[in-house]
């Protein structure tokens, strides 16, 4: 039962923190305190009632507009909740919250869960702003890699006397930490070294920027997080997305506009409309998050089914 407890909390905070992260979405990109002043309607200003501010239920009761002036809400402010909201009680399941009847598992789990939720709500903050701003902000990715890197130092910090027990010696310990701390370190270079990489061969190519440094610095937090070959199923997952989407958009029509001199039922193709079709940008950091998100719920699983299809 505790595992069914754990979930059901896990998807009512999960919905809590995600109508916060609403907050920090609207307000980070315009420089405006997540604290101050109090939910509001963007338009109107008028201060929310608490019952507008109930995670799903408010939009769905408000039809996704303000009751004062009729403004459209959007539909980010649903999804964002409903993605933090499930995505948190599927890893709490997942992770098997009964572990914490283990005392010597308590400490190394609650790193471990902590760690895992405070990941997926920074991966979802990072592709919703990506998808709205193309933008990826310093004050998430880097300071999330140095978070991650240390959630997991210290998870094995924890775990290691358990793992341990079998060998009885503190200096077997101490290597296993300082491996694992070089051996992420070097995983977090080589993931944004493959952005990086990535970037100046397109750069040399093409003569333009084509991914930004915002990306190689997110990759460096994903290998923080998920260790390099997570980070590295992330990458693939993420560029596979964005392949696919940039072929479904190709296959949409061509955005037309009228010639001079001719009615609107005759629209010609804009040459000018044409070629910003063709370099329309793609929020690379958005694919790589849910790259991410997969990796974190489901990556040890995938990894191991690849492995076994590979016959090693």
């Amino acid at each position: 039962m505790i595992r069914i407890y754990a979930t059901i909390f896990a998807a009512i905070a999960g919905l809590a923190f995600g109508s916060f992260l609403n907050v920090c979405l609207t307000r980070w990109p315009l420089g405006e305190s997540i604290l101050k002043p109090r939910s509001h309607c963007r338009a109107c200003g008028r201060t929310l009632a608490w019952w507008e501010n109930i995670p799903v239920v408010s939009w769905i009761a408000l039809r996704g507009r303000c009751r004062t002036c009729g403004a459209w809400i959007g539909w980010r402010y649903p999804l964002v909740e409903l993605a933090v909201g499930l995505m948190w009680p599927i890893a709490v399941w997942k992770s098997n919250p009964t572990l914490w009847l283990f005392p010597s598992e308590r400490v190394a789990f609650g790193i471990w869960i902590i760690g895992k939720l405070v990941f997926l709500w920074m991966a979802i903050a990072l592709a919703v702003l990506d998808s709205e701003q193309l933008w990826l902000p310093d004050r998430i990715t880097i300071p999330g890699a140095a978070v991650g890197f240390i959630f997991n130092f210290l998870y094995v910090a924890a775990h290691s006397p358990t793992v341990l027990a079998y060998y009885g010696a503190l200096a077997v310990r101490s290597r296993l930490l300082w491996r694992f701390a070089w051996h992420r370190i070097a995983g977090i270079l080589l993931a944004a070294l493959l952005i990086l990489l990535i970037r100046w061969t397109y750069k040399l190519i093409r003569k333009r920027e084509g991914i930004g440094l915002g990306d190689a610095k997110l990759m460096a937090m994903l290998a923080a997080w998920l260790g390099l070959p997570g980070a590295l199923l992330s990458f693939f997952i993420g560029v596979t997305l964005g392949a696919l989407t940039a072929l479904a958009l190709l296959a949409l029509p061509k955005p037309r506009t009228k010639k001079a001199g001719l009615p609107e039922e005759h629209p010609s193709e804009s040459p000018a409309g044409a070629q910003s079709w063709a370099l329309r940008k793609l929020p690379l950091g958005t694919f790589l998050c849910i790259g991410g998100i997969v990796s974190a719920l489901w990556g040890q699983s995938i990894l191991a089914a690849y492995l076994h299809w590979a016959g090693f």
